[in-house]
């Protein structure tokens, strides 16, 4: 059996700090498949379809990284596709308990796959998507922040 992951989010948009914990995870997997999921709670900046290339287009050094998209629950996804794994990141403990909440229902649901949490580089761990956004809607800097191909993305969407 190969070892398969999934790496869940909503990348709106992808950050570094998400490519070091998808880049990690490709070192301790055969595969990892990165999954563009649509949060109905967030109201998205990209499409599916952009964030998708955007990811693709941050991950093409990676081989055994692939990107897709579903709009299922994830541990039906994850078990359509043989994951063995969810690969989340953490960066600080107010993370810890949404993801607990978030794991618990996930092993209520398929108890055959198991999510692995890996902590954030410590120079990522004040980043997130919305922070990224804000930032770029005001022509703030955001370079070293997010990959090129972000930031090139966020510039025409804010003009």
């Amino acid at each position: 059996m190969r070892k398969l992951a999934v790496c869940p989010g909503s990348f709106d948009p992808i950050t570094n700090g998400h490519l070091d914990i998808i880049r990690r995870g490709a070192k301790v997997f055969e595969e990892v498949v990165v999954t563009v999921f649509n949060n109905e709670s967030k109201s998205p900046l990209f499409t599916v379809e952009e964030r998708k290339q955007l990811l693709e287009d941050s991950l093409k050094d990676l081989p055994n990284v692939r990107v897709d998209s579903s709009s299922e629950l994830l541990m039906d996804y994850a078990g359509d596709i043989g994951a063995t794994a969810v690969i989340r990141g953490l960066r600080a403990v107010s993370d810890f308990e949404y993801e607990m909440q978030i794991t618990s229902m996930n092993r209520k649901l398929n108890e055959d796959i198991e999510t692995l949490f890996m902590m954030t580089n410590t120079k990522y761990s004040f980043l997130s998507s919305s922070m990224i956004k804000e930032i770029a809607k005001y022509q703030g800097n955001i370079s070293g922040l997010v990959p090129e191909v972000v930031e090139q993305a966020l510039r025409e969407k804010y003009k």
